[in-house]
């Protein structure tokens, strides 16, 4: 007879239950987030909402299970992951539906009204700041309408600070999420098609694209950050970076919002002008990208490969 191996049952048991309980807590938080009084789609849909959680858990569980007992080991440290993410997700979901956060974020006005109405000053910028964290990481917000609330909140300087401390560190973390976790991981949470877009956009110049997306306010901050984690970007060019880009594009914003009007014709005049120059630098921005890109790597001491046709005029 063979010997029972009790260690490998017991690891068996332990990670078999680790996903089960994974799989039931995101479940309940998620079902429970769609339970509260939310926004008029998930109110009016909210037993087939609740019916696709349920179904799309068991799934995920259950393909774990049999990527675990098969050993097909990267499929199951991908279901992991999965599992990881949305635990988290669905816990931030449950506080936003049970606070009555999610009904006030379809416009700044709401969002406006909603934060003003959370307490004193202080509580009121924590909200603030917490909210900005979550718009790089998990709301599809853009961050134009959560600096333009926060200026009318706050006005343009103490919006700018909240908001540069909130975006910073969701900007460090949706990183370090595209760096250790690689990406599977952030391909499920954008999603493939946007993902590989970004990727091929920016291939073999990611250092210079990569700045001047985010210090122009026409592109998707949140998936460049996790798009910046899976390029060749290093940690301490991208914490620069993210620090002076984000600094001065949301400050720019929220005296720009305070400053120029939206309801009058020399302020809509000012924002058709400022929209033209930011379309015309991005223009000659990628018509000499290879370039500028060559001047800022050779600056900084970075290692880039010449082409053939660059190799051969040396030679000659």
């Amino acid at each position: 007879m063979k010997k029972i191996d009790v260690r490998s049952i017991l690891i068996y048991t332990l990670n078999a239950t680790a996903v089960v309980a994974g799989c039931v807590a995101a479940c309940v938080l998620i079902v429970g987030g769609l339970l509260c009084d939310s926004i008029p789609f998930i109110n009016d849909h909210r037993v087939l909402l609740v019916s696709l959680v349920i179904g799309i858990m068991f799934i995920v569980m259950l393909c774990s299970l049999i990527f675990y007992i098969l050993d097909f080991k990267s499929l199951y440290r991908l279901s992991v992951c999965i599992i990881v993410c949305l635990i988290i997700l669905g816990g931030i979901f449950f506080a936003i539906s049970v606070t009555g956060f999610i009904k006030e974020m379809t416009s700044a006005e709401d969002l406006r009204d909603f934060i003003k109405n959370s307490g004193s000053e202080a509580a009121m910028a924590c909200v603030f700041i917490v909210f900005q964290f979550l718009q790089v990481v998990v709301l599809p917000i853009p961050s134009t309408v959560t600096v333009l609330a926060g200026t009318y909140i706050f006005g343009p300087w103490l919006c700018s600070l909240y908001s540069f401390i909130g975006i910073f560190i969701g900007s460090v973390v949706a990183f370090s999420i595209g760096r250790w976790l690689g990406y599977r991981v952030v391909c499920w949470i954008v999603g493939k098609e946007e993902l590989d877009k970004w990727l091929k956009k920016i291939k073999g110049k990611d250092y210079l694209i990569l700045s001047i997306m985010f210090l122009l306010p026409l592109f998707p901050d949140d998936v460049l950050c996790f798009v910046s984690g899976l390029s060749s970007m290093t940690w301490p060019y991208f914490l620069i970076m993210i620090f002076v880009t984000r600094a001065l594009s949301i400050t720019l914003s929220a005296l720009s919002f305070d400053s120029i009007p939206f309801t009058k014709w020399w302020g809509i005049l000012c924002w058709a002008a400022i929209a033209a120059a930011v379309v015309a630098l991005f223009y000659l921005v990628i018509k000499y990208s290879d370039q500028i890109d060559r001047f800022i790597k050779t600056k900084l001491g970075l290692k880039f490969k010449k082409s053939k046709k660059q190799k051969a005029k040396k030679r000659g």
